[in-house]
């Protein structure tokens, strides 16, 4: 069963996280998703839950107000339906422009006088790719690890996973462009991004619907297959350049 409440003091995408996943936590609560616009979140429940037990889920956080929303008109507006008209590309333009900022440094500095440098071009790749994607999370580091414990399967149980995973992008970021011990780099990297892909392949496959933390709080991208090819891009191409060196 599901029940909507309005939600009163959301002021950006890191409460959005921080309210999903605190209501989350309920217990018989399957899914909390929450519309940051209208203020309101949907709570899918396996039995029904009184209305102050949830409240009582965001009480460390006094400006969090839940009540029982209004009755809304079943009529669809005039966003909702340009929501759902949006094309895989608006929805997904953010990834797919840095993607390609990415790839094109990676391929002009790889192109060397005496031919095309894979090894080169893939470590400026992940150089670029770690340190693009730790600045986002750095930006709302508390939305991120709200976020990132929704479905990380270590971040569920020990949020400060999510703090930390923030600084190991960085970290591997500037190991690649060091070009520091590239062994060690790349095996840590081959390990956390398959940690990582695990809460992401529960999510799809289970049809979730959340919000994916690969760009913090910045922006509101839905998790989808987009963010298992992300991953598995990195899990492949760690393995290849161990493979090389």
């Amino acid at each position: 069963m599901k029940h909507t409440y309005a939600v009163t003091g959301m002021t950006c995408a890191g409460c959005q996280y921080k309210v999903q996943h605190l209501l989350s936590q309920v217990d018989h609560v399957k899914e909390a998703s929450v519309d940051l616009e209208k203020g309101q979140v949907t709570v899918d429940m396996d039995q029904h839950i009184a209305t102050p037990t949830l409240q009582s889920a965001l009480k460390e956080y006094p400006k969090y107000q839940l009540t029982d929303a209004p009755a809304v008109a079943s009529s669809i507006s005039g966003d909702a339906v340009q929501d759902e008209a949006k094309s895989w590309f608006e929805t997904y333009k953010p990834i797919v422009i840095i993607f390609g900022y990415i790839t094109l440094v990676s391929i002009i500095v790889g192109s060397t006088l005496i031919g095309f440098n894979e090894l080169l071009a893939m470590r400026v790749f992940m150089a670029g790719f770690f340190l693009v994607f730790s600045f986002f999370k750095l930006l709302n580091l508390d939305g991120f690890a709200d976020s990132y414990a929704m479905y990380d399967v270590i971040a569920r149980r020990f949020k400060g996973w999510g703090y930390l995973y923030a600084l190991i992008e960085l970290a591997l970021g500037i190991a690649y462009a060091a070009d520091f011990n590239p062994v060690a780099t790349n095996i840590i990297t081959l390990v956390v991004m398959s940690v990582s892909i695990i809460g992401v392949l529960q999510t799809v496959l289970n049809k979730r619907a959340i919000q994916c933390a690969c760009l913090g709080g910045v922006f509101n991208l839905p998790m989808s297959t987009v963010t298992i090819i992300e991953d598995g891009l990195m899990i492949l191409m760690s393995a290849l350049m161990l493979f090389m060196y």
